[in-house]
């Protein structure tokens, strides 16, 4: 009988079943194409021994780790959540794994994360909505295979999914101009393209419309980002206020609230992504809907083509859909 050790090693399999350790290496891979009693007198012993070969080792040996890595701004923020749980359930039910990567806002740190992360994986999701075309066009052209999410650039030729906030944006717009609303509000996020996106949403209004004023406020990503520019809100003397997204329009909500600032009595409130909780919060949110499982699931497909070599499937831009609630009302006289 073959004596189990507390440290089984690769050489010491090789040793009990009288081969090679390349040969025994060969065996666990998946990649010994000789004798099937050699292959047999290898599991035999590994079963015996107890061995466990070091899957990180065998997969970069081989080129490959069964994992793909996925790069967001702000993985606290429910969107960036639900994207992650279908790209997870798509990637596991072809035995991918997924790795996160949070970049914490920082758009500065989110090209050097990207390379790190990488390095790990065999592929890279990457949403990056912040960060400079220069260093978006060689993150995907060095660090490929990669699939864009929430962006799209002249500067990168990778498979793209992405949302037409500026779209999205004027609809939210025009719901409140046609409830009497004239003098908007908007708490924008951080600087870059979304953030654009949403301010030309917005300015496609006014360039049809007459009489409608918009004042810009400085804000975030976030509802402590929505809650501390209450008082510059109030200030403006908007009766309406796009928030950049669902979690900065919580804050408001909650902020002019405490103030005794009605809504949508005094002043309407929309936000953007409908994520789980805009519906239940009261009151409930006017906001845009972004498919946020479909972009997980399509973007593993894309994913899973360009790991095998082949075309992916053509770009998509989802077209958000206006989902109208209680915290939008007609303009007080």
């Amino acid at each position: 009988m073959v004596r189990r050790s507390s440290a089984t090693t690769i050489s010491s399999v090789a040793q009990a079943a009288g081969v090679s350790p390349a040969t025994v290496s060969r065996v666990m891979n998946g990649r010994f194409f000789g004798e099937p009693e050699i292959a047999d007198r290898v599991r035999a012993a590994a079963r015996e021994l107890d061995y466990s070969p070091n899957h990180l080792a065998r997969s970069f040996a081989m080129g490959q780790t069964n994992a793909i890595a996925f790069l967001v701004p702000d993985l606290a923020n429910p969107t960036f959540q639900a994207v992650l749980t279908s790209l997870s359930k798509a990637a596991a039910e072809d035995g991918y794994r997924v790795l996160v990567a949070d970049s914490a806002e920082s758009a500065e740190d989110e090209p050097q994360l990207a390379a790190e992360v990488r390095n790990r994986c065999d592929a890279l999701v990457l949403c990056a909505p912040r960060m400079s075309e220069e260093a978006l066009g060689n993150a995907t052209s060095t660090l490929g295979p990669v699939v864009l999410l929430n962006r799209s650039s002249p500067a990168s030729s990778a498979p793209t999914l992405t949302v037409d906030s500026r779209a999205g944006f004027e609809r939210l717009a025009h719901h409140l101009y046609a409830l009497g609303h004239r003098r908007f509000a908007y708490v924008e996020g951080p600087e870059g393209p979304a953030n654009e996106n949403r301010l030309r949403g917005i300015g496609d209004l006014q360039r049809d419309v007459d009489g409608l004023q918009l004042e810009r406020v400085r804000g975030g990503t976030s509802s402590q980002a929505g809650l501390e520019a209450v008082d510059d809100v109030v200030a403006t003397g908007a009766t309406a206020v796009l928030a950049f997204n669902d979690l900065v329009a919580i804050g408001l909500v909650h902020g002019l609230t405490k103030r005794g600032v009605r809504v949508p009595e005094d002043m309407s409130i929309t936000g953007f992504d409908d994520i789980p909780f805009a519906r239940f919060m009261t009151p409930a949110l006017t906001t845009a809907s972004v498919p946020h499982e479909s972009l997980g699931t399509l973007a593993w497909n894309r994913m899973r083509t360009l790991i095998e070599g082949g075309t992916p499937d053509h770009d998509v831009k989802f077209q958000p859909r206006l989902e109208l609630r209680e915290s939008t009302g007609p303009c007080p006289r």
